[in-house]
């Protein structure tokens, strides 16, 4: 799909945004990160939130955002062009392991089901990260009251639950919101087979790009994302091709 040059100028000088004070950054030490929220007042509907994306802004909860970091432009929004990527050695293997896993779409929602799986995995991956303790308001806002094109997937084996990947629908692809995981399940590689279903479900679906959030090179806990090759990274307000 071809980027609207006129509609994302002319939508982007109308819309308003604010910028958060200073504050630590989650991923680099010792560095002030400072956040630009679209304003959450505003409709925004799927066409200007799909011209946010291209402009490498992205969703958390009800807010749609880019880093604003002064002196610092470590964060780097990526995407993936689906009907480019071809999947290495490992990542057939892990294709094929999971190949009996069933995937489910649904709306997003809380259920004892959901949020033991999510409480799980926060608890074995992230104890020292900011979501935890994990609660259910902190589900529901971040996950569940978002936006009309969030998405969950649901994988099963069989009938248990081993994984929910939350993605948006947009215009121009599918924006990967959060995975999370059965964590016990190690030799699935359930994580890494999230993005590879997401990517053969965005080229089914007839569209170009799934959108990965932020990359930082020096952050290890994003390292995985730059496996999933070629990418596009988005440098001086444009989308830059890597093989």
């Amino acid at each position: 799909m071809k980027l609207d040059l006129d509609y994302l100028v002319t939508s982007l000088s109308e819309l308003k945004f604010f910028t958060t004070p200073g504050h630590d950054c989650s991923y680099l030490d010792g560095k002030q990160a400072t956040t630009l929220f679209a304003d959450p007042g505003e409709d925004i509907d799927t066409r200007l939130y799909s011209s946010l994306s291209e402009a490498g802004f992205r969703r958390s909860g009800q807010h749609i955002y880019r880093p604003h970091c002064q002196g610092c432009k470590a964060c780097i929004a990526l995407r993936i062009p689906v009907d480019k990527f071809k999947p290495k050695r490992t990542q057939k293997r892990i294709l094929k392991k999971n190949a009996d896993l069933t995937v489910v779409a649904t709306r997003p929602k809380l259920t004892d089901e959901y949020f033991n799986l999510y409480q799980n995995y926060i608890r074995l991956r992230h104890s020292d990260g900011d979501m935890y303790p994990p609660e259910e308001d902190q589900f529901v806002s971040f996950l569940v009251k978002g936006r009309s094109e969030a998405i969950f997937f649901e994988f099963r084996f069989k009938q248990k639950l081993l994984a929910i990947a939350v993605a948006d629908r947009l215009e121009n692809g599918l924006s990967a919101i959060y995975t999370f995981f059965d964590a016990e399940e190690k030799t699935r590689s359930l994580g890494s087979y999230a993005i590879l279903w997401l990517i053969q479900n965005t080229a089914d679906i007839n569209l170009p790009h799934l959108y990965m959030g932020y990359w930082i090179e020096a952050c290890q806990k994003m390292s995985y994302k730059s496996d999933y090759k070629p990418l596009e990274l988005f440098l001086e307000n444009q989308w830059i091709p890597i093989p």
